[in-house]
């Protein structure tokens, strides 16, 4: 049993649908004892880090969270599922995270570069990139496509203090951290429930792992 942690936000429903579509079982919930229990917890999210930290703690959810991550059984975590993993967040803040894992969010520069065609870069950064695998197993693993398409909305990304934590990168107008991966964590600033074949490719992975 997959658990979507239902804290207010995000796009519940379309990771419960891909999920599905791939096989998974899912319970989408906020009770901590089915967080606690399931095999494998996602948690997504879209919209502000100040407003997921006060949801989380509202619904008293960042223990159950960071215990489900020390036992070890595969975490996801999308978009902004991955940002609130961090020390803190520059959005509307500073605002402090999780702290699950060592490093910061930060906003991508409205000045980061020019495309081809002379005109600046926009941030939120919207829409389909590609990523470079830095990590291959276990879900990228035999992957033939060199650099897999994902789709992004977001205007903050993460900057870890290990690098070694380092999944997926992509460019837009700047290199930066689009997944990491650490120990039982997976998570990615990308939305594979949004990304067609290759997102259900990676959800139906991660449903595999346990």
């Amino acid at each position: 049993m997959i658990a979507v942690i239902d804290y207010g936000m995000g796009n519940l429903r379309s990771v419960q649908k891909s999920l599905e579509v791939v096989g998974a079982k899912v319970v989408v919930t906020h009770d901590p004892d089915l967080i606690l229990n399931a095999d494998s917890v996602v948690l997504p999210g879209v919209g502000s880090f100040k407003d997921c930290m006060s949801n989380l703690k509202e619904l008293n959810l960042i223990d159950p969270i960071r215990k489900f991550i020390d036992g070890g059984k595969p975490f996801l975590g999308i978009c902004l599922g991955l940002q609130v993993l961090f020390e803190e967040s520059e959005e509307y803040g500073p605002v402090a995270g999780l702290g699950i894992l060592p490093g910061k969010v930060v906003k991508f520069s409205r000045n980061i570069s020019e495309t081809k065609n002379g005109q600046l870069i926009k941030v939120p950064h919207m829409g389909w990139n590609k990523i470079e695998v830095k990590k291959k197993e276990p879900l990228f693993e035999n992957i033939d496509v060199i650099a897999p398409y994902f789709y992004f909305v977001h205007s903050y990304y993460v900057v870890p203090k290990d690098k070694n934590m380092v999944a997926t990168v992509t460019n837009y107008g700047i290199e930066f951290v689009s997944g990491i991966q650490y120990k039982n964590i997976y998570a990615f600033q990308f939305h594979p429930e949004k990304s067609q074949t290759m997102g259900l490719a990676l959800l139906e992975r991660f449903s595999n792992l346990n």
